[in-house]
């Protein structure tokens, strides 16, 4: 299930699914860039792996269009569909794809210096009911990108 939580210092959007809770996709250290961009830190963790992007741009000109579109888009669709369905920046890639009993994998690549000799990628795969969670992910994931 995603939690939101809001502090003075500190605010974040952590995804993790209900079966697996130590494997889970960290949104955190929001901050305005201007009026159409933000920047937050992801970081994605599972079994020994942790790996983390400092300074992603999120901006309202991605060319998948806006993240929290997406994710409502996905739970709009809650009877599924075929095939994937993908977001992307420069460095993180949301996959999800629709499994049997309703549900929804959403598979968060994060990847650095794709074209360096030092690149590399991680990916965790968290699983979400395809309706009530969600459509919570969609709406807390709004509040956290639009703060401010």
């Amino acid at each position: 299930m995603s939690v939101f939580e809001v502090s003075p210092q500190r605010s974040e959007l952590v995804v993790r699914s209900p079966e697996t809770p130590s494997t889970y996709v960290r949104l955190s250290d929001w901050a305005r860039l201007d009026e159409h961009e933000v920047a937050i830190a992801v970081e994605a963790v599972a079994d020994g792996l942790r790996a983390r992007l400092d300074a992603e741009s999120i901006s309202v000109w991605d060319r998948a269009g806006d993240l929290t579109d997406f994710l409502e888009g996905l739970a709009y669709d809650f009877r599924g569909w075929e095939g994937e369905r993908t977001w992307v920046t420069n460095r993180l890639v949301l996959t999800a794809t629709f499994q049997a009993g309703g549900h929804v994998q959403l598979r968060w690549a994060l990847r650095a210096g794709v074209f360096a000799e030092d690149a590399w990628e991680c990916s965790v795969t968290t699983t979400l009911e395809a309706g009530e969670q969600m459509s919570r992910l969609s709406s807390e994931l709004r509040r956290f990108l639009h703060q401010g």
